[in-house]
């Protein structure tokens, strides 16, 4: 049988090397070609590895969560090949054979093992030609237990268990009385009875008063077993890319209340002639507001680069929207979301929301975002303080729409509130531009007919 050595190839620009997130083939396993054998994860896409033979997978790189340098050894699979002669090779002994090995050594002094060997598959080898074949079986030694001192032995004969010296009189009681006293936990030799038999109210005087004598009701804790959990795939990027930006970037945030009674009331009408259109939820009409505010405040639109000390102000918008998905938080990224009407910026949503979900993005939807929109959606938040996704310098975190009284003049009216969140990186942006930056915002959200002005 021959060995293919799948070596991991190059998946992507200037990666140099890729996590296992997931084996889709044991050791031991057959492969057919083309079939999946493992999910491999860079900094810009998961990729699935297809196995380029049939075979059988006799070695893998290592465990999930493994890294794997491109062009080192993914998976060693023996193929269907066959060779002039087949390779045997010893399988060495586990741990617990060489300790069983050991014990008997150690317990049998002086005792040979006898080990049979088998005839030659030659004819005519060491015997005459067509001389018939003895084999005698090995005979394992009996072992003889060593004599003991007739003091010990003594000792040995009259020894009786503590658990049957201090056995409990059998208490009596009805089939249901013990079904109950079995449900709780409760041994019946421990209930004091008046009469001849533990009886239901017996077991509730002992429940009463059982405590002091360390009863404990069963299932008293609601305590679950720790679960360590590795950190591995998608929630060890998140966890690196997280510590960095926490870690590189000096974050403030600031927060301004904002009425969208205006705007939801325009949503509303929208959707209700919206067509086969898809259904408008606020992040559309947030984005465009955003477009629009933002030729005015450039440096909210950028990308710091740390080492060589540059800030890049994009004259395109690419809007990162953080979605989760069950493997974690992912941020697709809308291109040119300036050019993009209302419609077209739900439409894109909805199709990058799916394929985050599914695990189906693109590389080329996962990066290169120049500002982030993050949101809870109805779950939101009085506040957020949104951890900004370097090497970007600003995050936008709408939270919960809420209905509250204000003052309108001399009245009170009833009003849908939000409030709106910005973390910026105070190396590159200041205070006074962020918080003129939300009032910008504030401006087309609480005058809705104005995100549809030129």
């Amino acid at each position: 049988m021959a060995r293919f050595t799948f070596k991991l190839p190059d998946i992507g620009e200037g990666i140099s090397e890729a996590e296992i997130v997931a084996w889709h083939v044991a050791i031991g396993d057959r492969v057919e070609e083309d079939s999946p054998i493992a999910d491999m994860m860079t900094d810009k896409a998961t990729v699935e590895m297809e196995s380029p033979v049939t075979g059988v997978v006799v070695e893998l790189a290592g465990e999930v969560g493994d890294q794997v340098s491109i062009g080192a050894a993914l998976v060693v699979i023996e193929t269907d090949a066959v060779d002039a002669a087949d390779e045997v090779v010893a399988a060495p002994l586990t741990s617990a054979q060489t300790e069983t090995a050991e014990q008997y050594e150690a317990e049998n002094p002086g005792v040979e093992e006898v080990v049979e060997t088998p005839p030659s598959p030659l004819r005519g080898e060491g015997r005459g030609e067509g001389q018939p074949q003895v084999e005698t079986p090995a005979t394992a030694p009996t072992p003889h237990p060593s004599p003991l001192p007739n003091g010990e032995r003594e000792q040995k004969a009259h020894a009786v268990p503590a658990a049957e010296a201090e056995q409990k009189p059998h208490a009596l009681a009805s089939p249901a009385v013990r079904a109950r006293a079995r449900d709780l936990g409760i041994d019946l030799a421990s209930v004091k009875t008046d009469s001849d038999r533990v009886r239901h109210a017996d077991l509730d005087a002992y429940l009463r008063y059982g405590s002091g004598e360390g009863y404990h009701p069963p299932h008293a804790s609601r305590a679950r077993e720790d679960q360590p959990i590795k950190v591995i795939g998608m929630r060890r990027r998140i966890a690196e890319n997280m510590a960095a930006s926490k870690r590189a970037i000096p974050h403030f945030t600031y927060v301004d209340e904002i009425d969208v009674t205006a705007l939801e009331a325009m949503r509303a009408d929208l959707n209700a002639n919206r067509g086969g259109r898809p259904k408008l939820t606020m992040l559309p009409l947030m984005i465009v507001a955003i477009c629009k505010t933002i030729p005015d405040f450039p440096m909210l639109n950028a990308r710091y680069d740390d080492e060589a000390g540059v800030v890049t102000r994009h004259g395109a918008i690419h809007l990162g929207m953080a979605a989760q998905t069950d493997a974690g938080l992912t941020v697709p990224v809308i291109r040119d979301a300036q050019d993009r009407n209302v419609w077209q910026l739900a439409t894109e949503i909805t199709r990058l929301a799916e394929a985050a979900r599914a695990g189906k993005l693109a590389p080329n939807e996962m990066g290169g975002g120049t500002i982030t929109v993050t949101s809870l959606g109805p779950l939101g938040g009085i506040a957020t303080t949104p951890v900004i996704n370097r090497p970007e310098v600003a995050i936008i975190g709408p939270n919960k729409i809420v209905e509250r009284p204000i003052f309108k003049g001399d009245e009170v009216v009833r009003a849908k509130l939000m409030n709106l969140s910005i973390s910026c990186d105070h190396r590159v942006v200041d205070g006074w531009d962020a918080a003129s930056f939300v009032q910008g915002l504030k401006k087309y959200l609480e005058t809705p007919v104005l995100l549809f002005a030129d």
